[in-house]
This record gives C-alpha cells, structure tokens and sequence, in this order.
C-alpha cells in the first residue's frame, strides 16, 4: 500500500531487496507540488497493488537516501528493480504520464 513510509533505515529491505518492482515518492510536507501528487501516487498504489510497492521517502526526514540517489528537486519518483533504479519522473505529472511510466518499467 502507498501509506508505506520509507525511511533511510528501512530503504535497503523495503526497496533494495523486495521482489516486486518499487515506486518511491520522494517528498517534504511543505512541497505544494508534492501535495498534488500524493493523491495520484496513492491511486497507482492501489491500481498497481500486486504488480508493483509504493512508498513515501520524506527528503526532509531521510536526507541519506535522498543524496544517495541525487534527489536535488521534489517531487521526484525513483523506481527500483532488482535493487537498482531503472526510471525517475522529477515533477508534478498527470497521472496518464506516471502510467506510462510504471507500463514501462513493469514491461521492461
């Protein structure tokens, strides 16, 4: 479920070595354009559950991950397969876009 929240201590187990692909919406509360997405990130959570994880990264909360990954701009979704980023959309997107993106990495 996307109410998942990663934190720089759980990334490796919930991200790195889960079997599913992994969607990770790195975010901060203040972020207006993140507040906007939320909503659509929680409905591909739902329409995806099965096929692929969704989590929240707060930046703000977790700035190892965040500098690890070179998240310089929120919101930023990173997704993770095999233990390893395959895509990241930086911004907010409708939700058709972040379809095509999930489409993408889950054909790939």
């Amino acid at each position: 479920m996307s109410d998942l929240n990663i934190t720089d201590q759980s990334f490796e187990g919930e991200v790195l070595k889960n079997e599913l692909p992994v969607l990770v919406d790195f975010w901060a509360p203040w972020c207006a354009p993140c507040r906007i997405v939320s909503p659509i990130v929680e409905e591909l959570a739902k329409e995806y559950e099965g096929k692929l994880k969704v989590g929240k990264l707060n930046v703000d909360d977790n700035p190892d991950t965040s500098a690890r990954y070179g998240v310089m701009s929120i919101p930023s979704l990173i997704f993770f397969k095999d233990g390893k980023p395959v895509k990241t959309m930086v911004g907010a997107q409708g939700k058709e876009n972040f379809k095509r993106g999930i489409e993408e990495v889950l054909s790939s």
